[in-house]
């Protein structure tokens, strides 16, 4: 873990999560206690239908809470404009963007409009920031590159790199590693840490690939279909039993020594 102080960029108190729609209220998870860090790589894991998607969703503020308090950076997330949230929160998702016959340097100089406008002109401060941003990402090669010409590996760096030219204390990720080959999962999950500690940023991502996670992350949210999320270092619930009794089933056995999971195949 990074051994400098870490501070508190996020703090949920009895945050509850879900959506109201004619039918009613559907509730995901409440009473969502839960402190997150900069400089630390926090990876929310779970089954399918936990409602990662969901509390990532409601994190950004892209969908509202059912009730309890969100404090982004010593204020409560709702008394941010959303200019002002631009300039807290950047969130890169799975979906493809639509852009043609753009490069990967313009569209990172997009994660500028917070301070531009969406068509406002950059300074040289801002093409300071964007080349920065490529350069810390390591896609200076791709840089001229037209976006629909680039790897989904490529493209996810493209977008990280925006998100860092959006000079935001906090970055969300959903799925950052889906649709990629187990060596750009690695290196990818590599360089988002590599971010959170070299640059103090608060980086929170949902991921599919638990053994991956469970090595890189400095913190994990592991969430369950009931509602419940289990918080801790990878250590601390490899150690408290919390991942076995996630992983282990028939023919699965979670291994805490390494945190690997085995599966055994009965002839």
């Amino acid at each position: 873990m990074n051994s400098q102080a870490n501070k508190t960029t996020i703090a949920l108190s009895g945050l509850s999560i879900g959506y109201r729609s004619h039918h009613g209220v559907s509730t995901v998870a409440t009473g969502i206690t839960a402190t997150i860090s900069s400089g630390e790589l926090t990876c929310l894991l779970g089954e399918n239908g936990a409602g990662k998607s969901t509390l990532l969703r409601t994190l950004s503020r892209f969908q509202p809470r059912l009730g309890g308090s969100m404090m982004l950076c010593g204020r409560e997330i709702d008394s941010y404009s959303d200019q002002e949230l631009a300039r807290q929160v950047s969130v890169v998702l799975t979906e493809r963007i639509d852009v043609q016959l753009m490069k990967a340097s313009e569209l990172v100089a997009m994660g500028r409009s917070p301070y531009t406008g969406y068509w406002g002109r950059l300074s040289a401060d801002d093409h300071r920031i964007v080349n920065d941003a490529i350069h810390m990402v390591g896609i200076d090669a791709l840089a001229d590159r037209l976006v629909t010409t680039l790897s989904d590996g490529e493209r996810q760096k493209v977008m990280i790199a925006k998100a860092l030219a959006q000079q935001t204390p906090v970055i969300f990720l959903d799925e950052p590693t889906a649709f990629l080959d187990y060596p750009s999962k690695v290196e990818m999950l590599l360089l988002l840490r590599r971010i959170s500690h070299e640059a103090d940023k608060t980086v929170f991502l949902s991921t599919h690939d638990l053994e991956l996670a469970l090595q890189v992350a400095d913190r994990v949210w592991l969430m369950r279909r009931n509602g419940a999320i289990s918080i801790g270092t990878p250590r601390q619930l490899a150690d408290n039993g919390t991942l076995h009794d996630f992983i282990n089933r028939d023919g699965i056995v979670f291994c805490p020594d390494d945190f690997s999971v085995k599966v055994t195949i009965k002839e």
